[in-house]
């Protein structure tokens, strides 16, 4: 059985914003426009039962804890449509009795609500087989979008200018670099010392081609020299990044034999993602969702 844990926020969110306001029952679009008609302490109500603010408070402090993202209203927006989705699921598996099944009972009961759901998710989404073309033309794309080389950088990632020139100075004084990347990036790598995965892409950097790391980034990183550093920090929106280049080799692509289980697996999980995202969002559109 799949693990809703892992994918619940993928598949509640993405249902959530995929379906147009318009979809949904007029009490939703009417209480958008007024929101002091919720219960106190509530995000939203969905089909008559509230959605607690502290729940969104959890899961902010649980996001901004991990990732290092800060509370902003974008956050709080997507994270409160994945609580909406996942109540409606969560009632949705009630009416279907799927709360009084031998697994769910058998839960601790902080788990009992998510084990539910997933096995309604489980019995109710039905994902289309992945073939052995799309297999291999999955390889294929993948093949064709690395470069020659591949590059493992470390990057500490800081909000202002003021500071990424703080770090360069002290970079400058003698400090490790893993050491100030610890100290000051607010990117999950910082635990690791800004240390990010290899990365391969076509040299020159084109837009499109750089494996989703910003323009600027990739260029960055395709000319350093191996341990060479920025010698200015890089503007990326609105952060600033300090580079280092650890190591450079040719780029490393397993044969299509070797790769094609773990691909298989990986499109499996996506159309197991997409149904239940498409489900998810079914189940939504007959909601009576206020917020």
């Amino acid at each position: 059985m799949f693990r809703l844990d892992s994918m619940i926020r993928t598949v509640c969110v993405t249902a959530f914003t995929s379906v147009s306001l318009s979809t949904f029952a007029p009490s939703f679009a009417h209480a958008a426009d007024a929101p002091s008609s919720l219960p106190v302490g509530s995000v939203a109500v969905v089909n008559g039962v509230a959605v607690p603010k502290s729940g969104l408070d959890d899961a902010v402090r649980i996001v901004t804890a991990r990732t290092g993202q800060p509370d902003t209203p974008q956050l709080r927006q997507i994270l409160k449509s994945g609580l909406i989705a996942r109540e409606v699921l969560r009632q949705n598996a009630e009416k279907a009795h799927y709360d009084q099944k031998p697994e769910v009972q058998q839960a601790p009961a902080a788990a009992r609500v998510g084990t539910a759901i997933q096995l309604y998710l489980k019995d109710s989404i039905h994902p289309e087989p992945v073939t052995d073309a799309q297999v291999k033309a999955r390889y294929d794309q993948i093949a064709a979008s690395l470069g020659k080389d591949e590059f493992k950088p470390r990057v500490i990632t800081v909000g202002d200018e003021v500071t990424a020139k703080k770090v360069l100075d002290k970079m400058k004084s003698g400090q490790p670099f893993e050491t100030l990347a610890n100290e000051y990036s607010v990117a999950p790598s910082k635990t690791n010392g800004g240390e990010m995965p290899w990365l391969s892409f076509p040299v020159p950097v084109t837009e499109g081609r750089t494996q989703g790391l910003p323009m600027a980034l990739a260029q960055t990183i395709s000319t350093l020299p191996v341990g060479g550093t920025t010698a200015q920090p890089i503007q990326v929106g609105d952060v600033w990044m300090i580079v280092k280049l650890d190591a450079k080799r040719p780029t490393q692509l397993p044969t299509f034999d070797e790769a094609k289980e773990a691909m298989r697996k990986q499109l499996e999980t996506l159309a197991i993602e997409k149904a239940a995202a498409q489900f998810t969002g079914n189940q939504i559109k007959s909601a009576s969702i206020q917020q």
